[in-house]
């Protein structure tokens, strides 16, 4: 039963299936998990939401997943196939206790993996390496287990998206003054269940791209990041003479939007787009906005009479600080979007409908729409790699110094602000590379 520590990452657990997570060690890894969730009350058995998406591997490690669960005490309420938001939806909105979802995300087909967070009162807390990752891997290799002596049990809840969807129509509330159309390309992955269930709910036409759950992706590996794997999207905004196109991620937690000339939205935008609405709604509220791209969210912000809040990069980091500082809303530049009244989670169904909704309030395109909240440009993220023979601590001190008469921030990597520009360098968490972002008026 041998488990290597290099599948938990910083802020889920993920590697190659079957060769690093498999059949064999999965019921360590689910036992390690529940165990850390009960830890600190090991006799009350806990609700536990469980859910998968549709690589290969899910059905067989959702299987014994369920199993271990159930053996351990939980009672467990099967969500089956969903995307991770609806996981996040069900234990914030019927206030289970913990979540689990086994998913990679946008990776390869190779790959498998799981996310998981336990819920706090009214916060979403996901499980990264400040948050229990480090002692879930100790317990999953240590075979550490906490028994608890009771069995539990399975309940089934089959229709949660289409409360989930209902809930997003009631929070943002779009109009149906013109028919819209959307192009969505879901690379075959969990986006396919929020967009078919959100036209079932919401009068706009649906043209469809990859819209067959296969967990090989024939099409195309589910990363609307790589912008490379957007140009038949593009393309088909274009054709169709459609309002915008949609690009979930493999398991629906990012979303990236084409606006009708067939030109990708940066993720900014959508977060200033949305920005509007809410300080509109809530005046005087808190934002939280990711280190690498600020000055466009920070002019709307400060228009609207909100407070920005910087994050460092990372999902679970941004949940944490939208939470801790009680912001109403967050925007990540790699297409995560979260809501606090959501425990901090993401809902690309929310962003969706907010993008819908500004459409249809003002007549306007989507580019028109983007016009009005851009102050700044964006490069795009470049990628450096440094060499191991490369001291990465003095690349960033002779970076420092090379632009030292501007604002220095060491928050996550290293960020320096002038009065008409800005950049961002990170580190990155997993590879031997620098990431440099850079926007300015």
């Amino acid at each position: 039963m041998i488990i290597n520590p290099k599948i938990f990452k910083a802020y889920d657990i993920r590697d190659i299936y079957p060769t690093e997570i498999n059949e064999e060690n999965y019921p360590d890894i689910i036992e390690a998990i529940y165990s850390f969730f009960i830890k600190d009350n090991p006799t009350k058995p806990l609700t536990v939401v469980l859910g998968r998406d549709m690589r290969l591997s899910a059905p067989s490690l959702f299987t014994i997943a369920k199993k271990i669960l159930v053996n351990c005490g939980a009672t467990v309420i099967d969500i089956g196939l969903s995307s991770t938001p609806t996981m996040y939806f069900t234990v914030m909105e019927y206030q289970y206790d913990a979540g689990i979802q086994i998913t990679a995300s946008h990776n390869t087909k190779e790959y498998t993996g799981i996310k998981y967070l336990y819920r706090k009162g009214d916060q979403a807390i996901k499980i990264s390496k400040n948050t229990g990752m480090l002692e879930v891997k100790d317990r999953a290799i240590n075979r550490d287990f906490v028994k608890q002596t009771q069995k539990g049990e399975v309940i089934q809840k089959p229709n949660v998206l289409v409360e989930e969807v209902k809930n997003a129509l009631g929070i943002v509330k779009p109009k149906n003054s013109r028919p819209l159309t959307m192009v969505a390309d879901p690379a075959n992955g969990m986006g396919i269940l929020f967009l078919e269930e959100i036209v079932r709910q919401y009068p706009v036409k649906l043209v469809k791209m990859n819209f067959e759950l296969d967990g090989s992706f024939p099409a195309h590996q589910p990363n609307p990041l790589q912008f490379q794997l957007l140009k038949d999207l593009q393309k088909k905004v274009i054709e169709e003479k459609a309002d915008l196109g949609i690009a979930p991620d493999g398991d629906g937690d990012r979303v990236f939007f084409i606006d009708e000339t067939g030109s990708i939205v940066p993720a900014t935008m959508i977060t200033a787009i949305v920005t509007r609405e809410l300080l509109r709604e809530h005046p005087g509220k808190k934002i939280v906005a990711d280190i690498r791209y600020l000055r466009n969210v920070e002019t709307i912000v400060k228009k609207l009479g909100g407070t920005l809040s910087v994050c460092p990069v990372g999902h679970a980091l941004i949940t944490k600080q939208l939470n801790d500082e009680n912001a109403i809303f967050a925007g990540e530049s790699s297409g995560h979007f979260y809501f606090r009244d959501i425990g901090g989670a993401e809902s690309a169904i929310r962003v969706i409908f907010y993008v819908l909704k500004v459409i249809q309030a003002s007549g306007k395109p989507l580019s028109e729409i983007v016009k009005e909240v851009q102050s700044s440009f964006e490069s795009g993220e470049f990628n450096f790699v440094i060499p191991d023979s490369v001291d990465t601590k003095k690349v960033m001190e002779k970076i420092t110094s090379t632009f030292s008469d501007g604002k220095v921030n060491h928050l996550d990597g290293l960020a320096i602000d002038y009065p008409d520009w800005r950049l961002s360098v990170r580190s990155s968490n997993t590879e031997p590379i620098f990431r440099l972002n850079v926007e300015g008026a």
